[in-house]
């Protein structure tokens, strides 16, 4: 993907799924148990990778310099966008560089109008870190109807997506930028009779999340062309190797989905 030719001409959407597990994700997929999520990615499958970080915060402020999650294969594999420092050997020639200080800025210089959907508690804006990453951008959005302790939060996230999407010109560019709660923990309001969260009630998170993403990309749709990439900041631990939660090295936390696709311009029948 050249994306010195993608942005400028191509919304961009940077959807994460705060948390989600690669092993999740992946059996939900190949057990149809996603069917939205996994008529977009490519091939239905989702590609494996590591993340750069542990928990949401230091995974995103990766993200906005351009270090998404990166192939689990060994090498070194080439970046779609990064700010401009010496000695990276990541950029190449299809890397779009950005003289700034992280993307969402570097974007903006482009005449991107930036959006930022929050999700967990990094976003919420209710305190100077919780300010932090929203701060990045023109316009940023949290309620606790977008919160992890909210049922229905991915609804009210996607809602407020579109609205804002369907309120710009067409021939404004727009990065959304939305960060998904509902797998966080406390995830296990998605699985009845659960009393407590676990790898089920992650999966079951996961199918609601996926639910409700259709008017999402029908939106991005009639806007298009978009670029458009899901995927997870890290994922999380429910008693493996005695492990529970994130911020730790187990490879059920470094370990990622990821897609990254075209969705084209819809156009009238």
């Amino acid at each position: 993907m050249d994306m010195k030719t993608v942005v400028g001409s191509h919304d961009l959407l940077l959807l994460t799924l705060d948390t989600l597990r690669y092993d999740v994700a992946e059996a939900l997929a190949a057990q149809g148990r996603t069917p939205v999520l996994a008529s977009l990615l490519p091939g239905g499958r989702w590609e494996q990778r590591h993340s750069p970080a542990s928990f949401t915060y230091a995974a995103h402020h990766a993200f906005f310099a351009g270090f998404l999650p990166t192939p689990v294969a060994p090498g070194l594999h080439p970046r779609l966008f990064a700010m401009r420092f010496e000695g990276s050997e990541t950029t190449a020639p299809g890397t779009c560089v950005f003289d700034a200080p992280d993307l969402v800025t570097g974007l903006a210089g482009r005449g991107y109008h930036t959006l930022c959907i929050g999700g967990v508690g990094f976003f919420n804006k209710l305190n100077p870190l919780g300010r932090v990453l929203p701060g990045l951008f023109a316009e940023s959005h949290w309620g606790p109807e977008l919160g992890v302790r909210e049922p229905q939060s991915t609804r009210h996230q996607v809602a407020l997506a579109v609205s804002r999407l369907e309120a710009l010109p067409r021939e404004q560019r727009v990065f959304l930028f939305l960060n998904v709660s509902a797998l966080h923990q406390p995830n296990r309001h998605y699985l009845p009779g659960a009393t407590q969260d676990s790898r089920a009630s992650h999966a079951a998170a996961l199918e609601y999340v996926d639910s409700q993403l259709p008017p999402l990309f029908a939106a991005l749709r009639r806007r298009g062309p978009s670029f458009c990439i899901v995927c997870s900041d890290h994922g999380t631990a429910y008693g493996e190797d005695g492990h529970t939660g994130h911020r730790l090295g187990h490879p059920v936390v470094w370990t990622v989905p990821y897609a990254e696709f075209l969705l084209p311009r819809e156009t009238a029948p």
